[in-house]
């Protein structure tokens, strides 16, 4: 391993290790612009100059491109190399509009923060700027092209990291042009991750575009609950409305990108027609007032038809916490159903999924993206996991063969990134044994037959769920001898349901005498629920979520639950005839309208709290017992096969 010393500070790194990133290890940050960990380097901006005064090599270099030796005695504050750095900004500054005031890079810019600690404060430049007529890239990607420094991190993502081929630079010279031969919305599945590679503004979130300033937001680590891969995320809101999604780096999981699905889905969060007030028979009423109805109507239940003929529904989108409870609540009610599951096919693939590939058979994301050959069994993954089909493009760029097997794996999804795949029929055509680090990802629509086929084979195994919760979900189902609703109903014993965030068809609900439901969606269940409990979303409380793989991770509340003010009936201004919808509402109020949202695993404390359970009692015992003290910020505890 290479030793040497940066600013007085002795450092050894691993062979291939860039200057740049050995300085980085030891908290000296370098400026630079476009390198970038997950694209390596190219030299292209020249701005992370550093003096080389003894060693192999000697004088002013770039630090991206330099590798590490024995020997090197490197100075990143040396006067030749901060003015080169100063002169560097200067030259990209001359044609940059200085718009910081309207921009909404503003607060997180690189080249802001490289400007002012350059100490440049005057410009120079008198001449005409050079100036480009932009593009209207789709829904999502404001286009500023004029913000523009030149530094290929936007292309080099697009067409070499993602597989795009719709989007990359044009022109020469200082006529450099970056975006599409045509306007038109971009076609990757992963654009949105050009609003966090760009180190300027010339890519921004369209959505949120003029929304607020960085220190506006509301955030907190988070997870994606749009799929079963985990990929952790930064929710940022403001005024109670979700306005936009960043990506936040686990290398194990996600890395530093994130598929479009989960960067700009936040209407649900945002929707007006969500449950934000207890309903009792379709009025609203106060929630002691609807948990007091609930609890009478549970009691009548029993009497009518005897406490079995109550179905305690969860889900895969539910918290882990919230389906630990619902648990303990069955077991207080003498509910006769227990189901996580709505679907049978779903509940028997899920429980012999966990069984099957826990703890080392499990393939995380970072092991796909390092694995030399990958198999995709029926499974498309542009629908089930996007995330995980840019990880097997990083596996096929460094040479692994992708095989598509069963007719449920359609090529045109690696199509979409850029893959050449082959087709087979059957698992067994497949030469797994001459590989070493063979990964198979199937997907929902595996039997649990073959999952048993799967586990026989020489590889890891990725087994893609329906929920980002969907795997801790499939563990207490087969702990607490769960059933799916569907076979519930079907024996026709069910007159009760209380479905806790699920999604029942409106087919399993019509023969239902009651049905209660907890949620944060207006769902079928909701629709015919007498009484309704709204729920908090998952941006709006705290929580776990275990992944597809068995890793659970815990996401922090990251905005405060309401109305957001664009959404404010008239009722809530002062003037209810000329209501003013983006404005706050000028009547006090010690809680927002909407406001007194509570989580899932809440409601369902404060309602086995009165069927004599303990509401104090601790969560995460026996198995769950290492998830006490996970932290937000850390890459998450993976469970193995006995929940360690």
């Amino acid at each position: 391993m290479p030793k040497l010393i940066i600013d007085h500070i002795a450092v050894e790194v691993p062979a291939g290790t860039s200057v740049l990133e050995a300085a980085k290890s030891v908290g000296i940050w370098i400026p630079h612009f476009c390198y970038h960990p997950a694209l390596g380097s190219v030299g292209a901006c020249r701005l992370c100059a550093v003096k080389l005064l003894d060693g192999p090599v000697k004088g002013i270099q770039m630090s991206c491109m330099l590798p590490a030796q024995d020997g090197m005695v490197v100075s990143t504050t040396d006067p030749e190399a901060l003015k080169m750095r100063s002169l560097v900004i200067e030259w990209l500054m001359t044609n940059h509009p200085h718009d910081c005031p309207v921009c909404d890079e503003g607060g997180e810019c690189l080249l802001q923060d490289y400007t002012v600690a350059g100490g440049h404060g005057i410009r120079r430049y008198e001449g005409k700027k050079r100036t480009h007529v932009n593009q209207d890239l789709g829904p999502y990607i404001q286009h500023e092209m004029n913000r523009c420094i030149q530094c290929y991190r936007c292309v080099r993502f697009y067409q070499e990291y993602a597989g795009g081929s719709d989007f990359g630079v044009l022109g020469s010279a200082r006529r450099v042009y970056y975006g599409r031969f045509a306007e038109g919305a971009l076609e990757s599945p992963f654009s949105g991750n050009l609003v966090d590679i760009c180190p300027t503004g010339v890519f921004t979130d369209k959505p949120a575009r003029f929304r607020a300033r960085y220190w506006d937001y509301e955030m907190a680590p988070s997870v994606c609950p749009w799929c079963s891969l985990g990929c952790n995320t930064v929710p940022a809101a403001r005024y109670r409305e979700l306005l936009k999604t960043i990506a936040r780096e686990n290398r194990a999981v996600n890395g530093p990108f994130l598929c479009d699905r989960g960067r700009f889905t936040t209407a649900p969060v945002n929707d007006p027609a969500r449950p934000r007030t207890p309903l009792v028979d379709g009025e609203e009423r106060s929630w002691d007032e609807a948990l007091d109805a609930l609890t009478l109507r549970l009691g009548e239940l029993g009497d009518l038809y005897g406490p079995e003929s109550l179905a305690v529904v969860g889900s895969s989108r539910l918290s882990l916490e919230g389906n630990i409870l619902l648990a303990r609540l069955a077991g207080l009610l003498g509910a006769g159903k227990l189901c996580y599951f709505v679907d049978g096919e779903e509940a028997t693939r899920a429980i012999a999924a966990v069984s099957l590939f826990t703890g080392e058979r499990s393939a995380s994301m970072a092991e796909v993206r390092k694995s030399d050959c990958v198999v995709i069994f029926e499974s498309d993954l542009r629908d089930e996991g996007p995330m995980m089909l840019l990880a097997v493009r990083q596996a096929w760029r460094n040479g692994a063969p992708v095989f598509l097997v069963g007719e449920h794996a359609p090529l045109e999804q690696t199509r979409t990134v850029a893959i050449e795949a082959i087709e087979l029929s059957i698992i067994e055509e497949v030469p797994l044994a001459i590989f070493e680090r063979p990964v198979i990802i199937c997907g929902s629509r595996t039997h649990a037959a073959d999952l048993e086929v799967l586990a026989r084979a020489e590889a890891k195994i990725a087994c893609l769920f329906s929920g980002p919760n969907a795997f801790g979900a499939g563990i207490l189902a087969g702990e607490e001898g769960a059933v799916a609703l569907a076979e519930a109903v079907a024996a026709g014993t069910v007159k009760g349901i209380l479905a806790v965030e699920a999604d029942i068809p409106e087919a399993l609900l019509a023969g239902v005498p009651f049905v209660a439901a907890f949620d944060w969606q207006p769902t079928e269940a909701v629709r015919h629920a007498g009484i309704v409990l709204p729920t908090a979303a998952w941006v709006e409380s705290a929580g776990t979520f275990v992944n597809y793989e068995g890793r659970a991770q815990r996401f922090d509340k990251a905005m405060a639950p309401g109305l957001p003010i664009r959404g404010l009936p008239a009722r809530y201004h002062a003037s209810p005839d000329k209501p003013a919808p983006f404005h706050p509402p000028r009547l006090p109020r010690h809680v927002p309208p909407g406001g007194e949202l509570r989580p899932a695993w809440r409601i369902l404390a404060d309602l086995a709290e009165r069927f004599g359970g303990d509401a104090a009692a601790e969560l995460f015992t026996g198995r769950w017992e290492p998830l006490r003290k996970l932290d937000p910020e850390s890459e998450g505890i993976r469970l193995g096969n006995e929940g360690e």
